[in-house]
């Protein structure tokens, strides 16, 4: 009896222990994160490959919801409120599923992130669905994601495997959110107007050319100082105002701190670079 309690533990340890031995996945997991102007992206997903089958309408059929990836549902993640193809979807995470089909794909935004696949999908919990063109691309063995063509709005969202590769795009709002929330900062600081003048310098049609002009007054009105006046003299240059521009940058230099040398030395190049 003795011995085969000892043999029964024994295997009982050499169970336990070949238990414990983590071994890869077939399809491995995934995650990618873009910001996009304010707003994080992220998708979370498993890779399968190609290898060597027949990917479309057979190991994936058509017009049958799809896990779109492999083991866990894809998730997709939004920081913000945002707009896909147009449509307004409220910030949160989503179970990413689609039917694929030859000539249209749908994307489908699913309230339930955690579940495995799509073998428990209820369409009944999609909270968006949109329509997206597949295209014909490189070859790509292992399915993936990308986030492309960035800008501090929107961007697309493309889905790529085999010789497919199907976008969706994303709009963040980013401009018109923050010149509304700069527009209604009630600040005395000079620096809430030149935010507001900076941004809208940086991002041409946030903004028009008087409320530009509107601001960089209102912030140097508070407090003239070399950010402020080298701004200005930006929004002068670009405007064709070169000598108002260079008189402009020059006060900036004048008023620089100590600690703002190599800055001075910017805007003198600068300068230099109008004069010719």
């Amino acid at each position: 009896m003795r011995k085969i309690i000892i043999v029964l533990l024994a295997l009982f340890v050499a169970t336990t222990a070949f238990a414990q031995v983590p071994t890869p996945r077939v399809s491995p997991g995934a995650t990618l994160t873009q910001t996009v102007g304010l707003t994080d992206i992220t998708i979370k997903y498993s890779r399968p490959g190609v290898k060597g089958r027949t990917i479309w309408g057979d190991l994936v059929p058509y017009d049958q919801v799809w896990r779109t990836g492999a083991n866990e549902a894809t998730t997709i993640s939004f920081g913000n409120d945002v707009w896909i193809n147009g449509q307004k979807l409220a910030k949160g995470t989503y179970s990413l599923h689609t039917i694929p089909s030859q000539s249209e794909w749908t994307v489908i935004f699913n309230g339930v992130a955690d579940q495995w696949g799509s073998y428990s999908y209820d369409e009944s919990k999609d909270v968006l669905r949109v329509k997206a063109k597949p295209e014909t691309a490189e070859h790509r063995e292992w399915m993936g994601f990308e986030i492309n063509d960035l800008s501090t709005d929107t961007a697309k969202v493309v889905l790529r495997w085999e010789k497919v590769a199907v976008p969706f795009t994303v709009d963040t709002k980013t401009t018109e959110r923050t010149m509304t929330a700069l527009k209604n900062a009630v600040n005395p600081d000079w620096r809430a107007p030149f935010q507001a003048a900076s941004f809208a310098f940086e991002n041409k049609g946030a903004a028009t050319d008087q409320e530009i002009s509107d601001w960089l007054n209102k912030s140097l009105s508070i407090n003239e100082n070399t950010n402020n006046l080298y701004l200005k003299a930006r929004f002068l240059e670009r405007l064709g105002k070169k000598a108002e521009a260079i008189k402009t940058a020059e006060q900036a230099i004048a008023v620089a701190r100590p600690d703002q040398k190599n800055f001075a030395d910017t805007i003198r190049q600068n300068v230099e670079r109008w004069k010719k």
